[in-house]
């Protein structure tokens, strides 16, 4: 069995659009919500968290909608292209917003950008495991997570270049600029990928479940620890992505855009890592996988908080960094679906991505009120403290890796 490498490069498209803008986003929002608007740390953790609020109800009802639906674009492609064109329209209306320093329009545009992601965000990420045999969703996850990362690079590049090194920069060019990165990359997943000849019907591994509901009490068991350390690992992860841009500026002097580059390197890091980290969890397993990255994500909080200023070594950190949650986001979501059936995935991605969006609305504002109230140096403990207590419940997890690939004759065609 071989995994589809180009048709996967595709329907990652429309998590590479996502996470071209949540780049932006975690960087750039809070920056305008206390440089224009004079919001302090709480507050501006507390609105960076609504997207959250929004997504964790929004996220598993659009994901189990876009499990029932049946039409000629196929169960998840018309959320995906309705939920990009609201939310380019919505985008470009924030740096409008911020010119005029109204702040009710800004809220309402942020807010419908938020509400559009949240549209097509679970169907987005469950197109892969529908077109992709359970043995191949690892390296199939490896390849969206890579797209991702694609996006999330763009981004900062655009943030590097885009933004004046002034005290209170202009971000207009890096919104037209993501909008129209994110405009492309639907186009061209709407003119390669015809998600109905494509879709898995059945997996093949499915069994008759005899049990009551969806999986049985040991596999829950696992499925709660599992989605209890996502929530901590992003506890962990959000804290550090949505507080970076001014902790750079603020304890290590950045100037503009400057701090992106710190980033871009934890961004490269896990662009050359997917590849090899799904094919190291095919062979060792996904947990060991995870409880490696874990590791590698708390000790470069540990390392981080040694800095008093800006060190070259930053680099080094943030590359263990990437290293570490390219290994984490590589197999957490293939262990989810691994173990859900394949008519409740877009459920199962609602769940998945509840958990995370748990984590993000709690951790903004408890992280900004310690950086507002306490110090910003206390920003890496509390991302190693999370990490840890991740590693933690994470060996409690014992079902969703990955199972032997199927016989020739149990094979299921590329296309």
């Amino acid at each position: 069995m071989k995994l589809n490498v180009k048709r996967t490069i595709l329907v990652g498209l429309a998590f590479m659009s996502i996470s071209t803008f949540w780049q932006m986003y975690d960087n750039l929002i809070p920056l305008i919500l206390q440089n224009t608007f004079h919001i302090g740390e709480t507050w501006t953790g507390t609105i960076m968290a609504l997207d959250n609020v929004l997504a964790l109800f929004l996220l598993p009802l659009f994901g189990h909608l876009s499990d029932k639906v049946e039409t000629p674009l196929g169960r998840r492609t018309p959320f995906i292209l309705a939920g990009t064109v609201f939310a380019i329209l919505f985008m470009l209306l924030i740096p409008v917003a911020v010119r005029l320093e109204s702040f009710v329009f800004f809220f309402i545009a942020l807010g419908g950008v938020l509400l559009s992601l949240s549209v097509y965000r679970s169907p987005a990420v469950a197109l892969m495991p529908d077109v992709t045999p359970k043995p191949l969703r690892s390296m199939g996850n490896a390849i969206i997570n890579l797209m991702g990362s694609i996006g999330g690079m763009l981004s900062l590049v655009l943030i590097m270049f885009l933004v004046p090194k002034v005290d209170n920069p202009d971000y207009s060019k890096v919104f037209y600029g993501v909008a129209v990165i994110m405009a492309l990359a639907v186009i061209i997943l709407l003119t390669t990928i015809r998600e109905n000849k494509l879709r898995i019907t059945d997996d093949v591994d499915d069994v008759e479940e005899t049990y009551e509901g969806d999986m049985d009490p040991p596999t829950r068991r696992s499925f709660r620890f599992l989605l209890a350390s996502v929530f901590l690992w992003f506890l962990a992860y959000n804290a550090i992505i949505t507080a970076f841009s001014r902790y750079a500026i603020r304890v290590w002097d950045f100037k503009g855009g400057g701090f992106a580059s710190a980033q871009l390197v934890a961004f490269a890091a896990a662009m050359i890592a997917f590849i090899p980290i799904g094919m190291i969890a095919s062979k060792v397993g996904r947990k060991k996988t995870i409880m490696v990255g874990i590791g590698l994500i708390a000790t470069s909080y540990a390392w981080g908080f040694f800095f008093q200023s800006f060190s070259p070594l930053v680099y080094v950190v943030f590359m263990i960094k990437g290293i570490g949650w390219a290994a984490i986001n590589v197999n957490s979501f293939p262990m989810v679906v691994e173990m859900s059936r394949v008519r409740d995935i877009g459920k199962y991605t609602g769940y998945y991505y509840t958990a995370s969006m748990a984590a993000q609305i709690i951790t903004p504002i408890l992280s900004g009120f310690l950086l507002e109230y306490v110090s910003y140096r206390t920003l890496f403990p509390y991302s190693l403290f999370f990490a840890l207590m991740a590693m933690l419940t994470m060996s409690q997890v014992k079902h969703g890796d990955s199972k032997p690939v199927p016989k020739l004759e149990e094979m299921i065609p590329d296309d």
